[in-house]
């Protein structure tokens, strides 16, 4: 880790909405995937001449007409928590003065910084939290309170923020219901940047608010740039083409025909993606933009140059399109695609001017996983298909000439993938272990951390079941002979954790052995099975934390527990869950929406509590 997140009719239309969209997911996986051949890099992106030729073009192209369902990551978690339930009743970088040890967010990519929901400068903690964001003195842990709280409307939902030097960034999107309850499609979407002066902790000044049209996708910190994402619909709706909008102080503007770039191809539906380049310490510079009109956005990875933005095509390929950036300089620069979908950030890395992506394709309804090597125009140049027919890929990390793929069936194959001839990949060895992992992170050149799932095979022997949280340790020092040399397993079938989602909520640190996770454990009543617990049998949940271990080469020893579960509190209630944690110096501070524990590392004594307003 590094040092330095009407009536009822409006509701069902909502359910139909994300209905749609897992139901489409699920079709595309049961295509048929044609025989692969070698496609050639297309020419650099057209720009449309007029809004006449843009409005035509998706008459002509666009096998979808009309308004048609999306939405962005947010948009799902919102919809799926506060948001229904509204909608239900809207028809009724970083530098501490005083020079301290502390961690920062996981990223995957040094120098490029990830929003959160927790950032810290070592000093200070600064908390998303609901429509919230709250800052608090963190260091000395005696010391610490809550200086100041920033309240966003109830129309607002902040996704993540940035902090660098006395500049905080907070990230979100805004929606409007229309008034009709049979138009649940048309939601009106709009992403902010808002930019505030933090110098006096005890009173943030907004300083800038950027506004677009969209749903947020994601976004990353250069610098002192905010590069995000976002996307809209590109459809025709009473004759009219929706263009991309910016709202500033000074009115509307609308992004124009002619600036938005596009491919010469058809698509199940279209959609506006534009990238912003925003410079939070210098407000006084006006943002860029580049919009491209594709197909919706999948994932996206972030190099230190360059942003990668993929798009999940028809035929079940993946369009990639590498975005050239530098401060505020945003060019498209190449354009490529390989077959299959990749599955996360994870999936892919850039090294030595290469850009390596794992996917995982369907030929005849069985899935097979491969890595493919491009060059910086986006040409394939190297290969390495078929591995793990019939299994699924789980997680992908990228490490210099090395490639660690887990996929899964019944066991979890490790594939240890050697990229040092970027034009003949190969497999260096594997490993078969009971579970999988969900989220592989270096321990060190030649060790591996993986969190994932044990699994206990059925009885027919098609499937395993999934049990507990299971942590191994890896070394792959023999790339032909992978070993797991330790393992830890949490709780019961229906045991979960973020970091199976979300790498933000791992707190690794080699230097003080120092590993965190959250989990929410479930338990057997083994009392209720006299003839034997079954596999399938789910555990009930009895408790929610942070999991600390000291971790080596010697294995995992759990150093202790902490929850912000009290009495009187419902399990249930997920305000008290702890989603990340970090340290300063020797305190490691767990977070949840309503309080910040900070607990001694060297024994997890409590040291202090803050509950969050």
């Amino acid at each position: 880790m590094q040092r330095e997140i009407k009536k009822r009719a409006t509701v069902y239309g909502l359910v139909a909405v994300v209905s749609a969209i897992m139901l489409g997911a699920f079709a595309y996986s049961l295509q048929v995937y044609p025989p692969e051949s070698q496609l050639p890099v297309e020419s650099l992106l057209r720009t449309f001449s007029s809004y006449n030729e843009l409005r035509s073009f998706l008459l002509a192209n666009s096998k979808t007409q009309g308004a048609f369902p999306f939405y962005g990551p947010l948009d799902i978690n919102v919809f799926r928590g506060p948001l229904a339930s509204k909608a239900g009743s809207f028809a009724e970088t970083l530098g501490s003065t005083l020079n301290l040890e502390y961690s920062t967010t996981n990223i995957q990519v040094a120098g490029v910084d990830e929003a959160d929901i927790v950032k810290t400068d070592g000093e200070y903690i600064y908390l998303m939290s609901g429509n919230n964001i709250t800052i608090m003195k963190a260091y000395p842990p005696e010391e610490a309170e809550v200086l100041s709280k920033i309240t966003f409307s109830n129309d607002a939902y902040p996704v993540g923020i940035f902090v660098s030097r006395d500049i905080l960034a907070v990230l979100g999107s805004k929606y409007t219901f229309p008034s009709l309850v049979y138009e649940p499609y048309c939601v009106d979407i709009k992403t902010f940047v808002n930019v505030y002066d933090i110098s006096e902790k005890t009173q943030p000044v907004p300083l800038n608010n950027f506004t677009i049209s969209g749903s947020y996708f994601n976004s990353r910190m250069i610098g002192d740039y905010v590069y995000f994402v976002v996307s809209q619909p590109a459809y025709v709706i009473y004759d009219t083409v929706v263009l991309p909008k910016i709202y500033s102080k000074d009115g509307i503007i609308e992004i124009n025909a002619s600036e938005i770039h596009y491919t010469n191809a058809s698509d199940n539906y279209f959609m506006f993606t534009t990238v912003v380049a925003l410079n939070i310490q210098n407000t006084a510079e006006e943002p860029t933009k580049s919009t491209i009109m594709l197909g919706g956005t999948s994932s996206m990875y972030v190099s230190l140059n360059n942003v990668y933005i993929t798009f999940r095509e028809p035929d079940t390929r993946t369009s990639i399109y590498r975005i050239r950036i530098e401060k505020n300089t945003i060019n498209t620069e190449a354009h490529g695609k390989v077959p299959g979908h990749e599955l996360n950030q994870f999936s892919m890395d850039e090294y030595n001017n290469y850009f390596r992506i794992a996917t995982t394709t369907w030929v005849n309804g069985i899935t097979q996983n491969n890595v493919y090597i491009l060059n910086m125009n986006l040409t394939m140049v190297g290969k390495l298909e078929n591995l793990a027919s019939g299994e699924n890929l789980h997680s992908a990390r990228f490490m210099g000439d090395r490639c660690y793929l887990v996929t899964f069936k019944k066991t979890d194959p490790l594939f240890v993938i050697d990229l040092s001839e970027p034009t003949t990949p190969s497999v260096l060895g594997q490993l078969e272990i009971p579970g999988y992992s969900d989220y592989l992170h270096p321990y060190d050149e030649t060790h591996l951390i993986g969190v994932g799932k044990q699994t206990v095979e059925a009885e027919q022997g098609y499937f395993a079941w999934y049990q507990g949280v299971k942590i191994s340790l890896f070394d792959v020092s023999d790339v032909t002979n992978p070993m797991q040399i330790a393992n830890y397993t949490i709780g019961d079938r229906g045991t979960d954790s973020p970091i199976l989602s979300d790498h933000k909520a791992f707190l690794f640190d080699r230097s003080k052995n120092l590993l965190v996770i959250p989990v929410s454990v479930a338990q057997i009543d083994e009392s209720e099975y006299p003839y034997g617990v079954p596999p399938s049998a789910y555990g009930e949940l009895v408790w929610q934390g942070a999991y600390v271990f000291n971790l080596s080469l010697e294995g995992f020893v759990l150093k202790g527990r902490v929850t912000h579960l009290e009495s009187g509190v419902d399990i249930w209630n997920t305000s008290y869950w702890v989603k990340r944690s970090l340290y300063i110096e020797n305190v490691l501070y767990t977070v949840s929406d309503k309080k910040i524990k900070m607990n001694s590392l060297e024994d997890l004594t409590q040291i202090n509590e803050i509950n969050i307003p």
